[in-house]
């Protein structure tokens, strides 16, 4: 055992994938259909991922929109099921025992639609506690002892419509750990996020969340700076695989002195790694179509997910 770099012990395996792929079928129009034609091509957004991820460990994916990141974390989470290979959570497999699963992780996306906004953070978080089979007192207690580590007890009375974005990021990993749970998979965690707000986040989940609580952490990003500060280990995804994985120190030291994790990038895809809201206009959460016109790009929280 080791610890990580948010001060966690890193021991026995928390997650396990073998040739895990998920294909999406081409949507078929209604003369196929009817005339039961199978669907030609589709889109394969995981393809054949291998991973070994330990308890305790930040683990980082990074890769640009569409490089299917959002997908495989619905996959471990029990949300879609994969076409093939096999995945284990926490010991459980992600098919034949999603229940266990899901009783065992926790899920914080940016999404702050999945909140009822004219209720307080309090109505909020003992609404979600209920569906972890929490009632009354024991809801009220855990929802406290959170509101406590989230920092946000000062406002825990006020309508969640009133909250900054950095509140609401808060309150959303709030809820990710109501279940107190072993793996805690994050989503772009501070998309949208001022930079102070989000070297607050980052803090916070170095210290409270990895050093305090002992959590194992799958995190998803295309911020580089992300990645480096809190990733113990992180594999560079795009066009559904895996391209190397290492800490983000060996990843630099691989290409030679004075290498950055966006040269590293380059030298495995090819591409030049963009984050969010860089170049090319695109307001964030966006991304510029073939006509030059921004449109929304996938994520968890969308109603239509992102590949």
């Amino acid at each position: 055992m080791r610890r990580s770099s948010g001060g966690g012990i890193i021991g026995e395996a928390a997650i396990e994938t073998c040739k895990l792929t998920k294909t999406f079928a081409s949507p078929r129009g209604l003369p196929d259909l009817l005339r039961r034609r199978p669907s030609a091509g589709g889109v394969t957004p995981v393809d054949g991922v291998d991973l070994l991820i330990r308890k305790g460990e930040v683990f980082g994916i990074l890769g640009p929109n569409g490089a299917g990141k959002t997908t495989l974390i619905k996959i471990l989470c029990t949300l879609i099921l994969p076409t093939a290979g096999r995945a284990k959570v926490n010991g459980y497999d992600v098919e034949r025992e999603s229940g266990r699963v899901r009783e065992s992780i926790g899920l914080v996306t940016t999404d702050e639609r999945s909140f009822y906004w004219r209720l307080t953070g309090r109505e909020n978080l003992e609404f979600f506690a209920s569906l972890h089979n929490f009632y009354s007192d024991e809801a009220r207690d855990v929802v406290d002892d959170l509101l406590g580590v989230v920092d946000l007890k000062y406002a825990a009375d006020e309508r969640f419509l009133t909250y900054s974005a950095g509140m609401k990021q808060r309150m959303a990993i709030a809820r990710g750990l109501l279940n107190d749970p072993a793996v805690l998979f994050m989503d772009e965690p501070t998309r949208s996020l001022d930079p102070g707000a989000a070297q607050g986040l980052r803090d916070f989940i170095k210290g409270e969340i990895v050093r305090e609580r002992g959590k194992t952490i799958f995190i998803s990003t295309h911020n580089l700076e992300e990645a480096e500060e809190l990733c113990d280990r992180m594999a560079i995804f795009d066009d559904g695989r895996i391209k190397v994985i290492g800490s983000p120190a060996d990843l630099k030291a691989s290409l030679g002195d004075g290498s950055k994790l966006s040269d590293v990038f380059l030298h495995y895809t090819g591409k030049k790694f963009e984050e969010r809201g860089g170049a090319g206009g695109a307001a964030p959460g966006f991304r510029q179509d073939r006509r030059g016109f921004p449109h929304r790009v996938g994520g968890l929280g969308r109603r239509r997910g992102g590949v």
